[in-house]
């Protein structure tokens, strides 16, 4: 997906199309999540301070971002995936692997299937994307890249939409690239890159295996000679389990109050809780994440015998992980994450916790209520008591407080 996030808020404020647009916390602790092509051309990308992207961007218009929407409209996106092939292998919610070699017959050749998957997307879900076509999965998404659209400081160009690597096309295309474009290569790798005199995925064609041993290790070394000579057996492997659904908050001061973290702990896990029952699963392991203000993380965890649906089951024990970390000199974040999931609901027994398994049995019913509610009259419709007076739902502020820098 083009600057996804960016796009599903533009289809909500379609006023900002053409504005340099950013889509993340805009406090002094806030991180870009997604940047329009329009905010990009001025340097801005995600991942980078809130701060930083404000100095690069001034007249950068900042948007708090909705996880729960951007799901909601990823799960149309894979629908019309699915479409086409059930070899369907997402990497986020905005991006996938599809396998169409078995569609061809139906559909036509690889670029025609990616022209069809585009055009159905913008015209029932109203958002572009762009396609890379070829023979393996690591030439396909790079040429995804080459397919998007294109910021400069002349302005934006389009992208080609659709790009094919032809099979036996694949070496001459992957050798033109900046080193930097293999999977793997981070800053790090590309500091020792650097000083071997490696720039361009050619060159690593030249280099002694034993001096790219030497530098980055055996295995790595090998998995750049690899990928440099566009090698990569890996297949599509659909329905691929989340290894972990969760939400973090960024505060925009120190916390050291446990009730306001509680408060906090309640709506992300209310927030968490609805994903996982929106993908139909239960979940056996709870981790709670604690970052303080000296930037240290600590992250504990508990895993019970069967699976969980409800916010409230969760909180149980979620609020004794916390109750057994020390908040030190204040908390600057806090998270909670689900894992080890199932698509089975199942019978608890024996849950470790006689409090959380009385709690899953009673608010069972109850929270296919309140899904229902919420389907039918959105997520603020209805909400426990322990929320009521707060600003935002848990997650809604995923990537740092919505406080304007002081």
């Amino acid at each position: 997906m083009d600057m996804f996030f960016v796009a599903v808020e533009l289809l909500r404020r379609p006023e900002l199309r053409g504005l340099p647009v950013v889509v993340g916390g805009a406090g002094k602790r806030g991180v870009v999540a997604a940047a329009s092509y329009e905010a990009r051309r001025y340097g801005v990308h995600s991942a980078m301070p809130s701060l930083r992207a404000q100095r690069l961007c001034p007249h950068a218009v900042f948007l708090p971002g909705d996880m729960s929407t951007y799901v909601e409209y990823s799960g149309r996106v894979f629908a019309i995936f699915d479409d086409f092939t059930p070899l369907v292998e997402g990497l986020s919610v905005d991006e996938a692997f599809l396998d169409v070699s078995g569609a061809t017959g139906l559909y036509g050749s690889g670029v025609a299937i990616g022209q069809r998957i585009r055009a159905r997307v913008l015209e029932e879900v109203g958002l572009p994307c762009s396609v890379g076509v070829a023979s393996n999965k690591f030439i396909a998404k790079l040429a995804s890249e080459h397919a998007k659209p294109i910021a400069t400081a002349e302005g934006v160009r389009a992208g080609l939409g659709v790009m094919e690597v032809p099979r036996g096309a694949e070496v001459e295309f992957v050798h033109g690239l900046p080193v930097s474009a293999l999977w793997g290569v981070g800053p790090v790798t590309l500091a020792k890159l650097t000083q071997l005199g490696i720039a361009r995925v050619a060159d690593l064609s030249t280099i002694d295996p034993a001096v790219l041993a030497h530098a980055v290790g055996a295995a790595h070394g090998q998995h750049l000679v690899n990928l440099a000579n566009a090698i990569d057996d890996r297949p599509v492997t659909p329905h691929r389990e989340s290894r972990s659904i969760g939400h973090e908050e960024t505060f925009a001061h120190d916390v050291l109050d446990r009730a306001e973290l509680r408060g906090y702990l309640v709506r992300l896990v209310e927030a968490v809780m609805q994903r996982v029952r929106g993908e139909s699963l239960t979940a056996r392991t709870v981790t709670v994440k604690v970052k303080y203000s000296d930037f240290r993380i600590v992250t504990r965890s508990r895993t019970v015998d069967h699976g969980v649906t409800t916010a409230q089951a969760v909180m149980a024990i979620a609020e004794e992980i916390l109750g057994g970390v020390d908040l030190g000199d204040g908390v600057r974040l806090l998270g909670v994450s689900m894992r080890n999931f199932s698509d089975e609901a199942e019978q608890l027994q024996l849950f470790g916790t006689d409090d959380a398994e009385s709690l899953e049995d009673t608010w069972t019913p109850a929270t296919a209520a309140i899904d229902d509610i919420r389907r039918r009259f959105g997520d603020d419709s209805i909400t426990t008591a322990s929320a009521l007076g707060a600003s935002r739902r848990g997650g809604a502020t995923y990537w740092g407080p919505r406080e304007q820098p002081e």
